[in-house]
């Protein structure tokens, strides 16, 4: 995974260097960088070869995210995704979070509509999977939390910290696709009124997050954590 990730990133840096020297677009350039980002994911799911049972329990997770984005449809821009994912990573890790997260916009674009904008969300929600399943395991490791077993602060903070990734980072990223998609010329005031715009998205879709961490996120990891434990898979 290590290995991945350098080349990904060494990567990254000759496409942005190539982009500028031939004065490709920024779309153009940035999409081909979060498709490196992406790619090391995906190789290392490839390389370990994981069992039947592991991708059926990622492939439900994936299609438990994509319910949640569907059935909300008709509320504009409230979503809970995010929070499924979250829920995700911490349950199994952030390698599976990523996965869950980029996967479950992959799948749920078959209905909403593929387009440019795909491998932006795949990125957006699975770094949100990520920075959930690491952060988690860096508190069991130091014995400040139980996985499977929130208590009610706990429960609070991890809801804001959902509504802090969606704001703070998820969002941003989305809107920096909508910015490089809307702008042909970069300026600040552009930036500035397209990630001003984004903002009120971002607050309804990390209320969302804030609301499904808080009342669902204890019964399913709980469930989740059974699953981990007793079929040791995605541990």
């Amino acid at each position: 995974m290590k290995g991945a990730l350098a080349g990904a990133l060494g990567l990254s840096a000759l496409i942005v260097a190539m982009g500028a020297w031939l004065g490709l677009s920024y779309y153009l350039t940035s999409t081909l960088v979060v498709l490196c980002a992406l790619a090391p994911f995906f190789v290392d799911l490839e390389r370990r070869k994981p069992e039947a049972r592991e991708l059926v329990v990622l492939a439900t997770l994936i299609a438990l995210a994509v319910i949640a984005r569907v059935a909300f449809a008709p509320i504009p821009h409230f979503k809970p995704t995010m929070a499924i994912v979250m829920i995700a990573g911490m349950a199994f890790g952030g390698r599976t979070g990523f996965l869950v997260g980029a996967g479950a916009m992959l799948v749920s674009n078959l209905l909403f509509g593929q387009g440019p904008w795909t491998p932006w969300q795949m990125l957006a929600f699975g770094t949100g999977g990520l920075a959930a399943g690491v952060a988690t395991d860096a508190l069991v490791r130091r014995g400040l939390v139980k996985r499977g077993a929130l208590t009610w602060p706990q429960r609070l903070a991890l809801a804001a910290g959902g509504f802090l990734l969606v704001v703070c980072v998820a969002g941003p990223l989305l809107d920096t696709c909508s910015l490089f998609m809307m702008v042909s010329a970069i300026t600040p005031a552009s930036a500035v009124a397209i990630y001003l715009a984004g903002l009120p998205i971002n607050i309804i879709h990390g209320a969302a997050t804030f609301l499904t961490l808080l009342l669902v996120a204890n019964p399913l990891l709980r469930i989740l954590n059974r699953v981990r434990v007793k079929y040791g898979v995605l541990g």
